[in-house]
């Protein structure tokens, strides 16, 4: 893990990085049904999943942003916190086996209301092995200034 100081002033729009792979099995769906409490059959039930336009059994949309954002967790900012995410959405299903990779793009940067932070938004993207997108959101970063303005 990788810790490193990075004020308001040091972001760059546009900056991108991309995270290593991880393969999503049955038994991080099975561990997340288990500890959500989210049994649906589109996770759960092959037999039913047959008769479904996907075919098969998918992740918990929940577990895939999960494992996502924990894969951009090797860069660690002591300057800034985490406000939270927006505009998250499961735009393709994921299915067991398949492998998932998480870009981030610096897509803004704006004045907080305190005038020693900034706010940074973080674009995230995740693809699976066929480089086809499967959920997207933001991620929004209050980000220390080296200077108060």
């Amino acid at each position: 893990m990788k810790v490193e100081s990075q004020f308001f002033e040091d972001y760059e729009l546009d900056y991108t990085r991309k995270t290593l792979g991880r393969t999503i099995t049955e038994t991080d769906i099975v561990m997340h049904a288990g500890q959500t409490g989210d049994f649906f059959p589109h996770h759960m039930d092959a037999e039913w999943c047959k008769e479904q336009s996907f075919e098969r059994r998918i992740a918990h949309g929940t577990l895939i942003f999960s494992v996502a954002i924990g894969q951009t967790a090797s860069e660690i900012n002591p300057e800034a916190i985490s406000k939270g995410y927006d505009r998250l959405r499961f735009i393709n299903p994921v299915f067991i086996g398949d492998t998932i990779h998480t870009t981030v793009t610096i897509s803004e940067k704006e004045d907080h209301k305190n005038p020693g932070y900034g706010q940074v938004t973080e674009h995230v993207e995740v693809f699976n092995q066929d480089d086809k997108i499967v959920l997207a959101c933001d991620h929004l970063l209050v980000v220390k200034r080296k200077e108060s303005k």
